[in-house]
Protein backbone atom coordinates (compact mmCIF):
# COMPACT_ATOMS: atom_id res chain seq x y z
CA UNK A 1 0.00 0.00 0.00
CA UNK A 2 1.21 3.66 -0.69
CA UNK A 3 2.01 5.42 2.40
CA UNK A 4 0.66 8.33 1.44
CA UNK A 5 -2.75 6.35 1.11
CA UNK A 6 -5.04 7.28 3.81
CA UNK A 7 -7.85 4.96 4.60
CA UNK A 8 -11.55 6.70 4.90
CA UNK A 9 -14.42 5.18 6.48
CA UNK A 10 -17.65 7.85 6.03
CA UNK A 11 -20.09 7.01 8.84
CA UNK A 12 -23.57 6.81 8.04
CA UNK A 13 -25.99 9.40 8.81
CA UNK A 14 -27.31 7.32 11.89
CA UNK A 15 -23.63 6.11 12.64
CA UNK A 16 -22.13 9.84 12.17
CA UNK A 17 -24.97 11.20 15.36
CA UNK A 18 -23.55 8.60 17.21
CA UNK A 19 -19.58 9.07 16.67
CA UNK A 20 -20.28 12.87 17.24
CA UNK A 21 -22.21 11.81 20.79
CA UNK A 22 -19.64 10.00 21.64
CA UNK A 23 -16.69 12.38 21.12
CA UNK A 24 -18.14 15.18 22.83
CA UNK A 25 -17.79 12.77 26.08
CA UNK A 26 -14.23 11.70 25.56
CA UNK A 27 -11.76 12.01 22.79
CA UNK A 28 -10.89 9.01 20.37
CA UNK A 29 -7.63 6.83 21.27
CA UNK A 30 -5.07 7.79 19.01
CA UNK A 31 -6.49 11.45 18.09
CA UNK A 32 -4.66 14.20 17.64
CA UNK A 33 -4.78 16.95 20.58
CA UNK A 34 -4.18 20.88 19.82
CA UNK A 35 -1.08 22.24 21.47
CA UNK A 36 -3.17 24.33 23.74
CA UNK A 37 -4.95 21.34 25.43
CA UNK A 38 -1.67 18.92 25.08
CA UNK A 39 0.44 21.73 27.18
CA UNK A 40 -2.20 23.09 29.91
CA UNK A 41 -1.43 26.85 31.16
CA UNK A 42 -1.41 25.64 34.65
CA UNK A 43 -2.06 22.81 36.66
CA UNK A 44 -4.95 22.16 39.03
CA UNK A 45 -3.85 19.19 41.05
CA UNK A 46 -2.26 19.98 44.29
CA UNK A 47 0.94 17.78 44.98
CA UNK A 48 0.97 14.49 46.38
CA UNK A 49 2.39 13.65 49.39
CA UNK A 50 6.07 12.64 49.41
CA UNK A 51 6.08 8.23 48.09
CA UNK A 52 10.56 8.64 47.93
CA UNK A 53 13.22 10.31 49.20
CA UNK A 54 13.80 14.12 48.33
CA UNK A 55 16.78 14.99 46.69
CA UNK A 56 19.51 16.14 48.77
CA UNK A 57 19.21 19.62 50.65
CA UNK A 58 22.81 20.04 50.64
CA UNK A 59 26.35 19.56 49.09
CA UNK A 60 27.04 16.01 48.91
CA UNK A 61 31.08 14.75 49.11
CA UNK A 62 32.69 13.57 46.05
CA UNK A 63 32.80 10.02 47.01
CA UNK A 64 28.93 9.67 47.76
CA UNK A 65 28.42 11.07 44.65
CA UNK A 66 30.14 8.97 43.04
CA UNK A 67 29.03 6.19 44.41
CA UNK A 68 25.40 7.40 43.93
CA UNK A 69 25.94 7.61 40.13
CA UNK A 70 27.51 3.96 40.27
CA UNK A 71 24.58 2.81 41.80
CA UNK A 72 22.26 4.61 38.99
CA UNK A 73 23.98 3.28 36.02
CA UNK A 74 23.84 -0.27 37.61
CA UNK A 75 19.98 -0.26 37.51
CA UNK A 76 20.09 1.36 34.31
CA UNK A 77 22.13 -1.10 32.16
CA UNK A 78 20.39 -4.19 34.33
CA UNK A 79 16.86 -2.68 33.42
CA UNK A 80 15.99 -1.93 36.92
CA UNK A 81 15.87 1.83 36.84
CA UNK A 82 14.04 3.51 39.40
CA UNK A 83 13.03 6.96 37.13
CA UNK A 84 13.41 8.80 40.75
CA UNK A 85 12.32 12.21 42.06
CA UNK A 86 9.30 12.82 39.36
CA UNK A 87 6.52 12.84 41.75
CA UNK A 88 4.18 16.04 42.01
CA UNK A 89 5.49 16.36 45.20
CA UNK A 90 9.14 16.92 44.38
CA UNK A 91 8.11 18.96 41.25
CA UNK A 92 6.91 21.19 43.82
CA UNK A 93 9.32 21.05 46.32
CA UNK A 94 11.58 22.15 43.39
CA UNK A 95 9.73 25.08 42.61
CA UNK A 96 11.84 26.70 45.74
CA UNK A 97 15.16 25.14 45.01
CA UNK A 98 17.74 22.61 43.57
CA UNK A 99 21.17 21.18 45.08
CA UNK A 100 21.91 18.60 41.95
CA UNK A 101 24.81 16.31 43.79
CA UNK A 102 26.54 16.32 40.97
CA UNK A 103 27.70 17.91 37.62
CA UNK A 104 28.10 15.78 34.76
CA UNK A 105 29.96 17.20 31.61
CA UNK A 106 28.59 14.78 28.70
CA UNK A 107 28.02 14.95 24.80
CA UNK A 108 25.05 15.76 23.18
CA UNK A 109 24.92 12.48 21.54
CA UNK A 110 21.26 11.36 21.76
CA UNK A 111 22.18 8.03 22.96
CA UNK A 112 23.78 9.27 26.04
CA UNK A 113 21.94 11.33 28.03
CA UNK A 114 23.04 11.52 31.71
CA UNK A 115 19.57 11.74 33.87
CA UNK A 116 18.75 8.32 32.41
CA UNK A 117 22.33 6.58 32.06
CA UNK A 118 22.46 7.20 35.78
CA UNK A 119 18.55 6.81 36.42
CA UNK A 120 18.57 10.11 38.20
CA UNK A 121 15.60 12.18 38.17
CA UNK A 122 14.61 15.96 38.93
CA UNK A 123 17.17 18.08 40.98
CA UNK A 124 19.68 15.41 41.16
CA UNK A 125 22.51 16.33 38.14
CA UNK A 126 23.63 19.65 36.10
CA UNK A 127 23.92 18.30 32.98
CA UNK A 128 26.33 20.17 30.55
CA UNK A 129 26.10 19.26 26.49
CA UNK A 130 28.64 19.81 24.48
CA UNK A 131 29.49 17.63 21.16
CA UNK A 132 32.55 15.64 22.32
CA UNK A 133 32.49 17.55 25.07
CA UNK A 134 34.09 20.25 24.18
CA UNK A 135 35.23 23.31 26.67
CA UNK A 136 34.29 26.75 25.72
CA UNK A 137 33.16 29.45 27.67
CA UNK A 138 29.47 28.89 28.09
CA UNK A 139 30.75 25.43 29.12
CA UNK A 140 33.23 26.71 31.36
CA UNK A 141 30.78 28.71 32.90
CA UNK A 142 27.86 26.42 33.32
CA UNK A 143 30.29 24.11 35.19
CA UNK A 144 31.69 26.84 37.25
CA UNK A 145 28.41 27.92 37.94
CA UNK A 146 27.53 24.49 39.94
CA UNK A 147 30.34 24.23 41.56
CA UNK A 148 30.67 27.93 42.88
CA UNK A 149 26.87 29.00 43.38
CA UNK A 150 25.29 25.41 43.95
CA UNK A 151 28.51 24.06 46.10
CA UNK A 152 28.59 20.75 44.00
CA UNK A 153 31.45 19.05 45.13
CA UNK A 154 32.07 16.26 41.82
CA UNK A 155 32.27 16.82 38.30
CA UNK A 156 31.88 14.47 35.67
CA UNK A 157 33.44 14.68 32.40
CA UNK A 158 31.57 11.30 30.35
CA UNK A 159 33.12 10.43 26.88
CA UNK A 160 31.25 7.55 25.13
CA UNK A 161 31.81 4.96 22.67
CA UNK A 162 31.26 5.78 19.19
CA UNK A 163 31.83 9.41 19.61
CA UNK A 164 30.84 11.48 16.25
CA UNK A 165 32.71 14.64 17.36
CA UNK A 166 35.70 12.17 17.98
CA UNK A 167 35.82 10.55 14.76
CA UNK A 168 35.32 13.78 12.69
CA UNK A 169 38.15 15.11 13.98
CA UNK A 170 40.36 12.09 13.76
CA UNK A 171 39.60 11.85 10.30
CA UNK A 172 39.82 15.40 9.37
CA UNK A 173 43.18 15.70 10.74
CA UNK A 174 44.40 12.40 8.77
CA UNK A 175 42.81 13.58 5.47
CA UNK A 176 43.37 17.32 6.09
CA UNK A 177 40.45 18.53 4.75
CA UNK A 178 38.45 21.49 6.37
CA UNK A 179 35.00 20.59 8.16
CA UNK A 180 32.20 22.67 7.76
CA UNK A 181 31.91 26.06 10.02
CA UNK A 182 31.72 25.25 13.60
CA UNK A 183 31.95 21.64 13.71
CA UNK A 184 35.90 22.81 12.30
CA UNK A 185 36.20 24.17 16.01
CA UNK A 186 35.02 21.10 17.52
CA UNK A 187 38.29 19.30 15.63
CA UNK A 188 40.70 21.60 16.82
CA UNK A 189 39.40 21.50 20.15
CA UNK A 190 39.89 17.56 19.85
CA UNK A 191 43.25 17.58 18.14
CA UNK A 192 45.54 17.37 20.46
CA UNK A 193 43.63 14.29 22.08
CA UNK A 194 44.36 12.59 19.11
CA UNK A 195 46.50 9.42 19.24
CA UNK A 196 48.73 8.88 16.83
CA UNK A 197 50.52 5.59 17.90
CA UNK A 198 46.69 4.10 17.00
CA UNK A 199 45.03 3.43 13.88
CA UNK A 200 41.85 3.03 12.27
CA UNK A 201 38.61 2.82 14.51
CA UNK A 202 41.33 1.55 17.45
CA UNK A 203 43.12 5.70 17.24
CA UNK A 204 38.96 6.93 17.65
CA UNK A 205 38.68 4.76 20.59
CA UNK A 206 41.76 5.41 22.40
CA UNK A 207 41.30 9.57 21.25
CA UNK A 208 37.48 9.07 22.87
CA UNK A 209 39.50 8.28 26.41
CA UNK A 210 42.48 10.95 26.10
CA UNK A 211 39.95 13.81 25.47
CA UNK A 212 37.72 13.20 28.33
CA UNK A 213 41.07 13.04 30.44
CA UNK A 214 42.35 16.13 28.94
CA UNK A 215 39.09 17.99 29.54
CA UNK A 216 39.26 16.50 32.53
CA UNK A 217 42.83 17.95 33.60
CA UNK A 218 41.64 21.14 31.32
CA UNK A 219 38.63 21.69 34.58
CA UNK A 220 40.64 21.00 37.28
CA UNK A 221 43.25 23.35 36.32
CA UNK A 222 40.83 26.33 36.54
CA UNK A 223 41.87 28.25 39.50
CA UNK A 224 38.42 28.50 41.27
CA UNK A 225 38.23 24.59 40.93
CA UNK A 226 41.77 24.05 41.61
CA UNK A 227 41.33 26.30 44.57
CA UNK A 228 38.37 23.97 45.95
CA UNK A 229 40.36 20.59 44.87
CA UNK A 230 43.03 22.09 47.04
CA UNK A 231 40.79 22.16 49.68
CA UNK A 232 38.87 18.97 49.15
CA UNK A 233 35.61 20.39 48.20
CA UNK A 234 35.58 19.37 44.27
CA UNK A 235 37.40 15.85 42.53
CA UNK A 236 37.19 16.12 38.99
CA UNK A 237 36.86 12.63 37.05
CA UNK A 238 37.06 11.44 33.64
CA UNK A 239 34.52 8.44 32.72
CA UNK A 240 33.41 6.58 29.85
CA UNK A 241 30.02 5.29 28.65
CA UNK A 242 29.88 1.97 26.69
CA UNK A 243 27.02 2.22 24.32
CA UNK A 244 26.99 -1.78 23.49
CA UNK A 245 26.80 -2.90 27.29
CA UNK A 246 25.29 0.12 28.67
CA UNK A 247 27.88 0.56 31.41
CA UNK A 248 30.09 3.28 33.05
CA UNK A 249 33.40 3.14 33.81
CA UNK A 250 36.23 5.65 35.79
CA UNK A 251 39.38 6.74 33.67
CA UNK A 252 42.89 6.99 35.56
Amino acid sequence: MDSNTQIRDTPSPSRRGLLLAAAAGSAAVGSVLPLASAFPASAAHAPAPPAEPEPAAGPVPPEAALRRLAAGNRRWRTYGQEHPHESAFIRQRLTKAQHPFAIVLGCVDSRVPPELVFDQGLGDLLTVRSAGEVLDEAVLGSVAFGVLELQIQLVLVLGHQSCGAVGAAVRADETGEPLPAHIQYLADQIRPSIDHTQQGEARIDATIDAHARRTRDRLAAEPDIARRMAAGKVAVVAARYGLRDQSVRTLG
